[in-house]
């Protein structure tokens, strides 16, 4: 078993395409089993890398959903997901989310679900925030606000950029990401609190959790607080308000 599975992970780079897309195929099955995680998880110095170039040359095709699917399955470890992160996996995720997402929506999907594994991890989320690069920093972010706010459907299964709402958690969880967020200029927390009026509870509990994590920063950013006040203070107070009585 072992040196089939290693034969296994070696055809995830194989020439043919084919030969790549059945693979991955196996690959993602495997991930959706505990046994299949625990092999995996011991070849991670291979299976993770080939699974990640994988993603990147043959995102336009189901090879590409496939890798997706699998690295989501694998990141729930926090252990690998700070592997993946140190190998590009935020990078990666970005840029075939803004080259593929439109025309393959269930690729998008997968890999905002990875995003949301990959930022549970310290390193995933200074990733994402692009901590260090001035000229960049928070561009990632903005992004995916946009999607997120102009994506928004009545219906869960068809909302593709949906799990941005437990993004946008996480991020909101460090100082570096509320500032981000609440920065003026850039409007995000504006443009994410109008998503509380939104039928998708996913999107609801995590803007308001997004909200409460904000909330933190009121000693150094109360002004841009008040000067949201109109949206603010209704997604703040109606989780508790209840309903009326007949």
């Amino acid at each position: 078993m072992a040196d089939e599975l290693d034969e296994l992970i070696g055809f995830l780079s194989d020439r043919n395409p084919q030969v790549r897309s059945a693979a991955v195929d196996i690959v993602r099955g495997l991930t959706g089993g505990e046994d299949g995680l625990r092999a995996l998880t011991a070849r991670a110095d291979r299976a993770l890398p080939a699974l990640l170039r994988l993603l990147a040359s043959a995102a336009g095709s189901g090879a590409g959903e496939a890798a997706a699917d699998s690295l989501v399955n694998l990141s729930q470890d926090a252990a690998l997901a700070t592997r993946l992160v140190a190998l590009g996996a935020v990078d990666a995720a970005m840029d075939v989310v803004a080259r593929r997402g439109g025309e393959q929506p269930a690729l998008a999907r997968s890999l905002v679900m990875l995003l949301v594994n990959l930022t549970h991890v310290a390193s995933g989320v200074a990733a994402l925030l692009q901590v260090g690069d001035e000229k960049v920093q928070g561009l990632y972010v903005a992004k995916l606000v946009r999607s997120f706010c102009r994506s928004s459907s009545d219906s869960e299964e068809q909302d593709t950029f949906e799990y941005v709402a437990s993004i946008l958690v996480n991020i909101s969880k460090v100082e570096a990401g509320r500032r981000i967020l609440m920065e003026p200029k850039r409007g995000l927390l504006k443009q994410i609190i109008r998503q509380f009026d939104s039928t998708n509870q996913l999107r609801k509990k995590g803007v308001a959790g997004t909200i409460r994590n904000c909330c933190f920063e009121a000693d150094t950013q109360l002004q841009n607080l008040l000067s949201l006040a109109e949206y603010l203070w209704p997604a703040l107070l109606l989780p508790v308000a209840g309903k009326k009585s007949p």
